[in-house]
Formats: structure tokens, C-alpha cells, sequence
């Protein structure tokens, strides 16, 4: 491993000399100038191989500000400290608007001097990594929406596009928050006819009649409020994609319904007896497994073998840990950039507690924890106290309570946080506007009940 090599200018030998000392004992490379035009001239040969500087204020020759301002020119990142007298700390803090990283008044402890170059190393470690995860980030997102350096994450861009430009339907399944929709989504808009609509249609927030008349359209009196005819999202998303998100909670006669369209490639409106060509390529998603549901006969076998020309299964982030600081690193520069706070990132102790973790709720736990832990940040170095298998936030309550009832606190929590705005609490949950209005009826009617 490398030592550390740090330049300290200043005029007074003997600081120099316990400067020199000190380093010696703390294992870094130490170069004592007392000239600091000599600091200056070897700085520009050897500034690749100088890992921080130390500089005095007040010296002959060169004021500290002065060598800043002349290091600033050749290199702008080299971190730079500069020491003061109690009487110079106006100029100490200019030091700061031109580029120095932090200043420490004298006289000073040798410790405390040591400690401030430890952190503010630690802090140009931290942005030099940083760096190299933006670029990663570029690299890696190869498709619109999906990031990631791992090999399964590597295995489903190559799926998607072998299959972008083929009009198969597609079948979807990850566990919840593991990116089904932006990998449906990427199907679409890698492919020859992403131009064309991409429609989504969320199962589980509809029921029969909903589903039956979004899907299908209906034809005016059809029944009650019918008061023109409409046309389905099947129609209107002519020569484009249809994704069904959560097929496995529509019911066996919808079932049977899909099942006729996708064969017939034809639709007949609510109340309307003309069946109408539709083209659509359908992608449909689920937590659940489909097998599973076919062998016990809650999802049908011969829509299934319909939808399952091409499988697609969306890896648990448990199962790309890799990918993890790329995927922080986007979160980090989303959520810096819609608060409008300036965040660095989180600190190594912390880098390796979320890695470590295994993210029940996958990138969309991942983004939630970064865009609170943005949200609630007081300094530019985040740190996460502590992270356990129940709860990213608290401990899990006494009562031991189930997992339907952990998904109502949560809403319920995130709603309180959000001062009750559905729009803001559908999007941080990750799901629509139309499913959080389902889940809230459901917690009223659980309190009724009770």
C-alpha cells in the first residue's frame, strides 16, 4: 500500500521539524519546505505524486493565499489546509472561497493537525471514488432505465436486446421493487417501433368491470354513465406495447377474455358486437410465479404458454450486491439535484453496512433509504447509524405484527411524512396513484372492522 505524501510549508524550522517527526510516527511521507517558491517549483514537477498540501499563511517571499491561488492553477484538487493566527482567520476564510479545503488557527495541537489531514484525505478518497462511479454509470446504463455492471444484470440487457425488435410477448417476474416496469419499459424503447404508444395497466388496482372496459373500451350506454363511446387502451396502443402489470391478480374470466384476444387479435367494446384488429405487443408482470399459480390452478395454463414465449426474471439486488455503489451513486446525484442539496455520498463505514444488507425491498428500498437519508442530510458526508434484516429505520414492535400489517404502517408513516399528499406517497412507495387509494380503502375497512 501506498504512503501518503504530503507537502507543509512554513518559514519556522522547528514547526517543520516536529511536523516531520510526527509524520514519521503516523507513516506518511512528509516534504518540510520553509521557501515556499521552492514548494511551488516542486509542486509542478512532482503534483501528480502529492497527495495534500499544509501550508502557513503568513510567510516571506509568498503568502499562503498566494501559493493556493499559484497550486489552484496547476491542479484543482489537491486538497490544500492552510494555518492561521487567531488574527488572520478573515483571510483564512478567503482562503476558502478561493479553494482551500480547511483551515486550522494556530497555535494547534500536532493530533489535531493530524486528524484534520485524515479527514479531509478521507474526503478526496471519498469524491475521487465518486468520479469513477459517475463513469461507471455511464458505461454501465448500456439501457435507458437499467443500471448496473453485474453479470445478471449484464444477462437481462443482452435479453432484452435479442428480443427488442421480435413482437413476442414477454413475461416478467422479480420480486417487488427489483425494476419489472423499467425493464418493460426498455423493451419498448429499444425497439424498431418505440415511437408507437407504450401503455401500462396496473391489475391489481382495478377490478373486473374497470379492467374489462380500460382494456377493452365501450360503446355509448353501454351501462350506467356511458355517455359516449370509448376507445380501449388495447386500440389505442396500435402497433405498440401493453404492459400488464401484477397479471397474476386478474381473475379467471378475465383471464379467459385475454386469453381470446391474444389468440384472435381482436377486441369487441363493452355493450358493442364489432370485433376490431388490434396490433400490441403484451408484456406482463409479476411478484409472483406463474408456474407456481398454474399448477394450482389459480392462473391459467393456456394463457400462460400464450404470454411465455420469452422469460424474463428481473435479479433480487441481493444477487447484484456489484451493483450497489453505481446504483447510489444515481440515486445520490437524483435526489442531490431535485432537493437542491449539495451531498457527497455516504461515508465507507456506511458504504459497507448497505452493501452488506440484503434489501428485502430491493432498488426500490435502495432508493428510498438514499432519497430520506438526502432528504434528512445535515452535512455532505452521510452516515447510516444502523441497518438490520426487520427495518432499515426501527426495530420491529414487540407484537411481532404480520407482513400485510407492516405494509399499512409504512404507508400510513409515509403518508404522514409526505402531510398526506397521495401524488408524493404514490411515487416514494414506487406505486401508482390508483393502488395507494386501494391499499388506504383497505386500511380503513381493516379499522372498522376492528
Amino acid at each position: 500500500m501506498m504512503k501518503t505524501n504530503i507537502y507543509f510549508i512554513d518559514d519556522d524550522p522547528n514547526t517543520g521539524q516536529l511536523m516531520q517527526r510526527f509524520c514519521i510516527e503516523a507513516k506518511i511521507e512528509c516534504t518540510v519546505f520553509q521557501n515556499p517558491t521552492e514548494a511551488l517549483l516542486s509542486f509542478e514537477k512532482h503534483c501528480n505524486n502529492v497527495d495534500l498540501i499544509v501550508s502557513d499563511l503568513q510567510m516571506p517571499e509568498m503568502s499562503g493565499i498566494e501559493l493556493l491561488t499559484a497550486v489552484r492553477s496547476i491542479d484543482k484538487n489537491t486538497p490544500f489546509i492552510i494555518l492561521t493566527g487567531y488574527a488572520n482567520v478573515d483571510n483564512a476564510i478567503e482562503a476558502l472561497r478561493l479553494g482551500a479545503n480547511d483551515f486550522l488557527k494556530k497555535p494547534f495541537d500536532m493530533d489535531e493537525l493530524l486528524i484534520l489531514i485524515e479527514k479531509t484525505l478521507q474526503h478526496r478518497a471519498l469524491e475521487v471514488e465518486n468520479s469513477l462511479l459517475k463513469q461507471q454509470l455511464k458505461q454501465k446504463q448500456v439501457i435507458e432505465g437499467l443500471i448496473g455492471q453485474s453479470k445478471t444484470m449484464d444477462e437481462v440487457a443482452s435479453v432484452i436486446k435479442k428480443i427488442a425488435d421480435i413482437r413476442c410477448h414477454v413475461i416478467i417476474e422479480g420480486e417487488s421493487g427489483t425494476g419489472k416496469e423499467l425493464a418493460a419499459r426498455a423493451i419498448h424503447t429499444e425497439s424498431k417501433f418505440s415511437e408507437k404508444p407504450y401503455v401500462v395497466i396496473d391489475c391489481g388496482a382495478l377490478t373486473d368491470t374497470l379492467l374489462e372496459s380500460e382494456l377493452f373500451g365501450h360503446e355509448k350506454g353501454s351501462f350506467t354513465g356511458a355517455t359516449t363511446a370509448k376507445k380501449g387502451l388495447l386500440e389505442t396502443a396500435k402497433g405498440g406495447t401493453v404492459f400488464l402489470d401484477e397479471i397474476g391478480n386478474i381473475s379467471d374470466a378475465m383471464q379467459a377474455k385475454l386469453l381470446r384476444v391474444i389468440q384472435e387479435n381482436q377486441i369487441t367494446r363493452v355493450g358493442g358486437l364489432k370485433p376490431i384488429n388490434i396490433d400490441v405487443r403484451f408484456i406482463v408482470a409479476t411478484n409472483k410465479n406463474l408456474e407456481d399459480l398454474v399448477q394450482s390452478k389459480v392462473f391459467r395454463d393456456d394463457l400462460y404458454h400464450r404470454l411465455n414465449v420469452i422469460k424474463l426474471t428481473m435479479p433480487s439486488l441481493r444477487d447484484r450486491k456489484d451493483d450497489i455503489p453505481t446504483l447510489l451513486q444515481h440515486f445520490i446525484e437524483m435526489y442531490s439535484s431535485r432537493y437542491h442539496r449539495d451531498i457527497q455520498g455516504f461515508d465507507s463505514a456506511s458504504m459497507q453496512k448497505l452493501i452488506s444488507y440484503s434489501w428485502p425491498g430491493n432498488v426500490r428500498e435502495l432508493q428510498n433509504l438514499v432519497e430520506r437519508s438526502i432528504a434528512l442530510a445535515d452535512t455532505p458526508i452521510m452516515h447510516i447509524q444502523t441497518l438490520n434484516e426487520r427495518n432499515d429505520v426501527e426495530e420491529l414492535d414487540e407484537d411481532l405484527p404480520t407482513l400485510a400489517e407492516l405494509e399499512q404502517r409504512y404507508i400510513l408513516r409515509v403518508l404522514e411524512h409526505f402531510d398526506n399528499s397521495k401524488d408524493l406517497t404514490a411515487e416514494a412507495l414506487g406505486i401508482n396513484k390508483s393502488t395507494l387509494w386501494r391499499k388506504l380503502k383497505s386500511i380503513t375497512d381493516d379499522e372498522l372492522v376492528n
